[in-house]
C-alpha cells in the first residue's frame, strides 16, 4: 500500500473517530432541561422551550438566507449586486419583529419570575443554613425537629486518596448525604436560607429553586412537589476547598410517612436530650468520639490528626488539646473567629462534644488521660 493511500485511510478513520466518538461519549447524558416535578419548574422548561424554539427558528432562518444568497448570488453565476438605499419596509421589519419576539419571551419570563417570589401562604417552613460543607435543616413549624445533613461517609470514605475505593462502585457518589430533607407531597414549602460562614447556594434543579445563602442575611423561596420521589441537588456557589462535596437530597413523602418521620425525629431529640444528662465511661466516650471525628473532624484535620498546617493545625500534640480541658471545650464549642475552626456547639449535642474532645485529647498520638462528659459543656 501506498503512503498516500495509507494517509487516506488513517484520514477516513481519524473523521469517523471524530464524529462518533462524541456520540458514545455522551450517550448516557440528557441533552436538555427536565419538567421537574414544581409548577416553577415546568414554567423554567416551558420558558426555555420557548427561548429555544425562538432561537432555533431564527438561526434557520439567517442562515438559510445567507446559505441561499452565497449559492445564487455568487459572482461565477453572473450576479450583479442590487443598487438600492434606505428602504423603509426593510426598517420597519427589522425592529418591530425583534420586539415582538422580546415581548413573547417577556412576558412568560416575568411571570415566572413573579411566582418563584411569591412565598406567601406556606403550609410549612423549614429554616435552611448553611455551614462549611454541611447544610442544617430546621422545622420551624415541628418542635424539635433539626439536623445537621452532610456527604455520606460512602462518599466521604471513597473520594480520599489512597482510599482503594472505586467511586464507580459507590451509589450517587457525591450526591447522597447522612440525613435527607423530608418533605409531605403536594405542600407548598418556604425556605428561609443563611449561612453561618460564606456564600452558599441551595440548588435542586427537580424543584426549580437556586437561591444564595448568604451570611448575616435571610433570603426565601418556596416549591411545591407534586410527585413522591428523591430529588439531588448541590452547593451551587464556589464555597470553599469542599465546594464538591456538599450535596442536597430533597425526599418527598406522602403525608403519612411525613408525620411517621416528624416523630421518629422528635423521639431522637428527647432521647440525644437524655444523653446531655448522662455521665460516660471512658470506652463509651472513645467509641463514640472517634465516631464524631470521622465524621466532622477528620476531613480537616486528618484521619490521623497530621491536619494541613497551617490552615488545618494538627491534633497531634497540640497545646489546645493536651492543655487545659476548658480551653479545648471552648474552641470546639464557639470555634475561632476568622479561621476555618467552625462552632459546633450548634452542630453537636454535649454528649458528642463531651465524646469528640475526649477522643481528641486521648487519641491521634495524644495521652492526656482526662475525660470529659456532658456536664462539662456550658
Amino acid at each position: 500500500m501506498s503512503a498516500s493511500k495509507t494517509i487516506k485511510m488513517l484520514s477516513r478513520l481519524l473523521c469517523t473517530a471524530l464524529l462518533l466518538g462524541p456520540a458514545v461519549a455522551f450517550a448516557d447524558y440528557e441533552l436538555n432541561l427536565s419538567p421537574g416535578v414544581t409548577e416553577i419548574s415546568q414554567m423554567q422548561y416551558d420558558l426555555h422551550m420557548l427561548v429555544l424554539w425562538i432561537c432555533t427558528i431564527a438561526g434557520i432562518g439567517v442562515f438559510g438566507v445567507m446559505i441561499y444568497s452565497i449559492i445564487n448570488h455568487r459572482k461565477s453565476k453572473g450576479a450583479q449586486a442590487a443598487q438600492f438605499h434606505e428602504s423603509t419596509t426593510v426598517e420597519v421589519i427589522w425592529t418591530v419583529v425583534p420586539f415582538v419576539i422580546l415581548v413573547a419571551i417577556a412576558v412568560p419570563a416575568t411571570q415566572g419570575l413573579l411566582a418563584l417570589e411569591d412565598s406567601s401562604n406556606p403550609d410549612m417552613n423549614i429554616k435552611v443554613t448553611a455551614i462549611q460543607w454541611k447544610w442544617e435543616y430546621d422545622y420551624i413549624d415541628e418542635k424539635g425537629v433539626r439536623f445537621i445533613s452532610q456527604l455520606d461517609s460512602a462518599s466521604e470514605d471513597a473520594r480520599k486518596l489512597g482510599s482503594g475505593k472505586d467511586v464507580k462502585e459507590v451509589e450517587n457518589y457525591l450526591l447522597n448525604v447522612d440525613k435527607p430533607m423530608v418533605v409531605p407531597v403536594n405542600k407548598r414549602v418556604r425556605i428561609l436560607l443563611t449561612s453561618k460562614d460564606v456564600i452558599h447556594a441551595w440548588w435542586v434543579p427537580a424543584v426549580g429553586v437556586k437561591r444564595d445563602a448568604i451570611p448575616g442575611f435571610v433570603n426565601e423561596s418556596w416549591f411545591k412537589a407534586t410527585k413522591v420521589g428523591i430529588y439531588r441537588g448541590q452547593c451551587a456557589e464556589l464555597c470553599g476547598k469542599d465546594h464538591g462535596f456538599m450535596p442536597i437530597v430533597l425526599k418527598v413523602v406522602s403525608d403519612a410517612d411525613y408525620a411517621s418521620w416528624v416523630k421518629e425525629q422528635q423521639a431522637s431529640a428527647g432521647a440525644s436530650a437524655a444523653e446531655d444528662t448522662k455521665t460516660f465511661t471512658m470506652d463509651e466516650l472513645m467509641v463514640r468520639g472517634k465516631a464524631v471525628y470521622d465524621k466532622s473532624c477528620a476531613a480537616c484535620h486528618g484521619a490521623t490528626g497530621a491536619g494541613i498546617p497551617p490552615m488545618f493545625p494538627a491534633m497531634t500534640g497540640s497545646k489546645i488539646v493536651t492543655g487545659d480541658k476548658a480551653g479545648h471545650i471552648d474552641i470546639v464549642a464557639n470555634g475561632k473567629t476568622g479561621t476555618a475552626m467552625a462552632a459546633y456547639k450548634a452542630q453537636l449535642s454535649k454528649a458528642e462534644i463531651a465524646a469528640v474532645i475526649t477522643y481528641e485529647r486521648n487519641a491521634l498520638g495524644n495521652k492526656t488521660g482526662d475525660m470529659v462528659q456532658p456536664s462539662d459543656i456550658k
